[in-house]
């Protein structure tokens, strides 16, 4: 969303969300209803859009056609006004669960970077239904408080299942990483837990963003114009909204700011009629990025007046506009320009009414006009709320998310008297909540997190920098980020005497250090080297924290580099000299106590990493390219830092008896295949069993493409066999041209813990496909 980095609930002025207040729902229909029922005699049961045993569709069409063309057009808009006299209260369609409820008083899980590290689509799906209680605890707080704002609602601006095609855009934090197959897995799994599995009701709505080919520079989304080729879209951008909608049935869809091949997300031929009501038969809504209706016109100049260009979109399948958030609107400018496109000719009043009752269907699928007793959501125990149930959940998934990426066996920490913690992030907690984040009552930084796991050591901390400090000197006005809070300070090139003294006296020293979303993130004003506009310029650890690294490895002491980042760092220098590397994302309330528990040995790392970590920024095409020719490691031929898919363990796994068919099988057919996993080490632990294909040689084919994933758990010597099941499209490739194949040949099968040729153990195998088949969008 335009210019917002979610903290709480502030908005980009430092402003409470919360304070502007409008009487709503239980109240607020109650009583518009008894207006409507006195002055027409009625009962509710005879208005059909209060009639339960009628379809959604066919109540929302009822209200909608009560309603003149001011009371709809007010409801095209994200503040959708109340309509007293047909008992329709007012609602806020803006809400935000990124990885938590991003209000205060929740649970909030990792940055979905490092959800993405879990490889745990079962996890993230229990995490996803987590989140949607909570939001429905919220949602009913609210209601009894007698208002409807920002944040306040049902609908969740979640999951972004954008691709993170480049490291250096801001926001791929938010992302599910590089890989379009995992990316998919884990959008099915979050939007089915938030949404539920009742027949009939939502527990609230989840809205895959930002549809499509959104992927950064942040400072030029609002004109830019992407030219992507048609194999790149079928290949990289769409499978994972595709997923989302086809086979995670989300409720809703938002359109991007940034246009494709000509024409704003927004007013998308291809992606919203084309593809998402025709071939993928959408029959959800589509709210528009916060602003991206006005940069149709002001942005792109795609139509020459606002009422033109919020015709288009209106016309082509965008049914709600975020437009404001700042306060309370008390005019009709937000949705004014739909009057006046009906009135000019440019809209009809048949495409209001069609957005309408989609969104309107949303909204009595949420149950906002049924009585609670038919809403099974309605009825959940509001002591869920932030409670210890949650807030175990998320220590395990932090736990799942932690990437060991270098291990020379200090790791695990056993019998170590003094421990030095250097860098001025261990102490923080801010850090460990990453963007578009809640206020939970209770994050653990890593400094209380080692205190806590390794009371019999003493402990001693060090800043060692005044870079990314608390209590750094602010910067300029130019550094100030859109929330008002003061950029990081001057980098220092000198680190703390002090640092260098613990290190010197302790048995192992910790160095704590990498970015932080106040540095990486949506379009905002950064002033330090290496960054622009919520964007990363250079992949390299920014060097105040590199000359510290470096000063406390010349102690010549065991050093454990622990790296917070929602982005590939290229940490060459710490690869080469650190003893034990552990990347530990943004990871949430219970990060601090998750990193704690990964250097005792308590938990036994085992994430991976979902994306590829590459040795320097000039081993990527120019950022503003959206081609994946050398992009992830599907496209990539270079030599990275690490790959993706990569992690380390405490333990060691073995894989044997693959199985695969030994006759050839028809294009179409599924495949099953098999393998042995088996604890070979001496510690318990997970093991992520990781399948690759490798196609035969047709032109649009990616080097190798993961294709399959399971996380498991075993005993020390413990086996397990693992089946996967590929359905045709699993199997299948884009072409060229952009067709979807399942082509003719030879395949080659990898499963084992990491990519083939990455030094994971694996088998391998081949198998072979007789025809070839062309598969629909």
């Amino acid at each position: 969303m335009q210019g917002l980095r979610r903290r709480g609930s502030t908005n980009p002025t430092g402003e409470s969300l919360m304070s502007h207040s409008g009487k709503y729902a239980c109240g607020a229909l109650a009583a518009g209803l008894a207006v409507v029922l006195s002055a027409s005699g009625q009962d509710a049961a005879r208005l059909p859009y209060l009639n339960p045993s009628l379809s959604p569709e066919v109540r929302a069409a009822d209200l909608v056609h009560r309603m003149t063309l001011a009371e709809k057009a007010s409801q095209l808009v994200n503040q959708a006004r109340a309509i007293p006299r047909l008992g329709v209260p007012a609602y806020d369609w803006w809400s935000e669960a990124l990885h938590g409820v991003a209000v205060n008083g929740t649970t909030e899980f990792p940055e979905p970077i490092g959800l993405a590290a879990t490889f745990d689509a079962l996890r993230i799906h229990e995490m996803a239904t987590a989140i949607g209680v909570e939001g429905r605890v919220k949602h009913s707080e609210d209601e009894r408080a007698g208002h409807s704002n920002i944040f306040e609602g049902l609908d969740f601006w979640a999951p972004n299942v954008n691709i993170f095609r480049d490291p250096r855009w801001g926001r791929g934090q938010e992302t599910y990483g590089e890989d379009p197959f995992l990316t998919a897995r884990m959008a099915v799994a979050f939007v089915t837990g938030m949404q539920g599995n009742d027949p009939h009701y939502y527990r609230v709505i989840s809205t895959p963003k930002h549809f499509d080919v959104h992927s950064g520079p942040e400072p030029t989304r609002h004109f830019a114009d992407v030219d992507v080729s048609r194999h790149d879209e079928e290949d990289t951008y769409l499978p994972a909204f595709r997923a989302a909608i086809v086979e995670g049935h989300a409720g809703s869809v938002m359109c991007a700011y940034n246009a494709i091949n000509g024409e704003p997300a927004c007013a998308n031929e291809f992606l919203l009629e084309h593809t998402l009501r025709g071939a993928w038969q959408f029959q959800g809504y589509v709210v528009s990025d916060c602003g991206a209706v006005r940069d149709v016109y002001s942005g792109h100049h795609y139509r020459p007046t606002q009422p033109e260009a919020s015709a288009i979109a209106l016309e082509r399948g965008m049914d709600n506009e975020c437009i404001d958030f700042r306060a309370k609107v008390t005019d009709d400018h937000d949705y004014r320009p739909y009057i006046e496109a009906v009135q000019q000719g440019y809209l009809s009043e048949r495409a209001i009414d069609t957005a309408l009752i989609r969104l309107f269907t949303a909204r009595i699928r949420l149950g906002m006009f049924d009585p609670p007793s038919r809403v099974p959501y309605a009825r959940i125990d509001e002591s869920e709320l932030d409670g210890a149930a949650h807030r175990s959940l998320a220590r395990r998934v932090a736990d799942e998310s932690m990437v060991l990426l270098k291990n020379d066996g200090v790791l695990p920490l056993k019998g170590v008297k003094r421990i030095a913690i250097v860098g001025p992030l261990a102490d923080q907690t801010t850090v460990l909540l990453g963007n578009y984040t809640g206020t939970p009552t209770h994050t653990v930084s890593m400094l209380e997190g080692m205190r806590a796991e390794f009371p019999g050591a003493t402990i001693t901390y060090v800043p060692g920098t005044q870079f990314l400090s608390n209590g750094a000197r602010p910067m300029p006005g130019s550094g100030l980020t859109p929330v008002g809070r003061p950029g990081p300070a001057p980098a220092s090139d000198v680190p703390d005497p002090a640092a260098i003294a613990a290190a010197r006296d302790a048995d192992v020293v910790i160095a704590v250090v990498g970015i932080t979303s106040r540095l990486e993130g949506e379009e905002m004003r950064v002033d330090q080297p290496g960054f622009f506009g919520g964007d990363r310029t250079s992949l390299d650890l920014p060097a105040p924290e590199e000359k510290l690294v470096q000063a406390l490895a010349a102690t010549h002491k065991p050093l454990v580099v622990v790296l917070f980042n929602g982005s590939a760092l290229a940490v060459n220098w710490e690869k080469a000299h650190a003893d034990a590397i552990l990347e530990a994302w943004y990871s949430g309330e219970e990060g601090g106590a998750a990193i704690a528990e990964t250097l005792s040995g308590k938990n036994n790392p085992a994430g991976r990493l979902p994306v590829t970590f590459y040795q320097d920024v000039h081993q990527l095409p120019p950022f503003e390219d959206y081609s994946m020719k050398g992009r992830t490691y599907r496209y990539f031929a270079g030599e990275p830092l690490w790959p993706f898919g990569y992690g380390l363990s405490y333990t060691k796994f073995a894989y044997s008896g693959l199985t695969l068919p030994d006759e050839p099988i028809d294009a179409g057919e599924p495949l099953n295949v098999a393998v042995t996993v088996k604890n070979a080490g001496k510690l318990a632990g997970d093991e992520v069993v990781q399948l690759y294909l490798r196609f035969p040689d047709v032109g649009g084919a990616p080097i190798r493409a993961l294709r399959g994933f399971e996380r498991i758990h075993l005993a020390p010597g413990a086996s397990r066999r693992v089946e996967f099941h590929l359905e045709r499209r699993d199997l299948s490739m884009v072409t060229d041209a952009g067709d979807t194949i399942v082509a003719q040949g030879r395949y080659t099968v990898s499963v084992g813990g990491g990519q083939p040729g990455t030094g994971a153990p694996a088998v391998s195998g081949d198998f072979e496909v007789k025809g070839q088949i062309t598969l629909p969008e």
